[in-house]
């Protein structure tokens, strides 16, 4: 099954739902399965709202960060070396700087229970 079109509220086709449902409408998707030969439109609702206070940052800008990049994605490991980041073979991760990384897609690769890394380390 893939998804072909999603839809914010508002916009063509989803005018009638907005109707509906009101503020609660994130979006709508359609959805295809070749194998049935059927057309799904699904939807999706704000069901609960509460407060929430995000959590402290765990990581200082001089903190060294595990962070896995797969061996087949150069463009990464790129990203990664030009972030001052060093390979760690026993480890099979890279080890960056959090302030080098903060913001960018390295962000989301960073391994949070790999192994203590101690902040103050000078090797990179």
């Amino acid at each position: 099954m893939i998804t072909r079109l999603k839809l914010k509220p508002g916009q063509k086709g989803t005018k009638r739902l907005v109707e509906e449902h009101g503020d609660a409408l994130v979006c709508v998707r359609y959805r295809y399965d070749e194998a049935q030969r059927i057309r799904l439109k699904t939807i999706e609702l704000i069901v609960e709202k509460t407060p929430w206070n995000p959590p402290s940052r765990k990581f200082d800008d001089n903190d060294l960060v595990p962070v896995k990049i797969g061996y087949d994605e150069k463009d990464l490991q790129e990203t990664a070396k030009t972030a001052k980041g060093r390979w760690n073979p026993e480890a099979k991760l890279w080890l960056v700087r959090y302030g080098n990384i903060k913001g960018t897609v390295l962000e989301k690769h960073i391994i949070l229970d790999a192994f203590p890394v101690n902040g103050n380390d000078k090797s990179i």
